[in-house]
């Protein structure tokens, strides 16, 4: 499983990839490999804001359909569009493709999140469960 070290992640397999006050939202390796082929990414509007962990969206698979939650608070500045026409792309590479850009409303969120060895450690007891 690929979890990158300059990251941080959610509780829900989001992952969050900070410049400056941007941050990228986006579904982590273990949720895309449980979520098998997505066939469909429900965007956020754009300039909807949001607080830490609401939901923002659906990732819809041939096994399931799953809420997509922002792991900060802040207005939504950018959505992935190609994500419209080929959501496949979260299976092939997810931490390639994000899913939106907030401008983070507080950095504070950030220390709610786990980093790359706690969200290993976290995974490995899902996968007990």
């Amino acid at each position: 499983m690929n979890i990158p070290q300059e990251l941080y992640y959610s509780r829900e397999h989001e992952w969050v990839r900070v410049e400056g006050e941007q941050a990228f939202i986006g579904i982590t390796d273990f949720a895309q490999e449980h979520l098998g082929d997505i066939v469909f990414v429900e965007l956020p509007e754009l300039e909807a804001e949001f607080a830490a962990m609401d939901e923002i969206g659906v990732i819809e698979s041939v096994k399931a359909v799953s809420p997509m939650n922002t792991p900060v608070a802040g207005v939504i500045i950018q959505v992935n569009e190609e994500l419209e026409s080929a959501p496949e792309l979260l299976n092939e590479d997810c931490y390639a493709h994000f899913i939106c850009v907030l401008r983070m409303s507080d950095a504070a969120d950030l220390d709610d999140l786990m980093k790359a060895e706690a969200y290993a450690a976290f995974c490995e007891e899902e996968e007990a469960k």
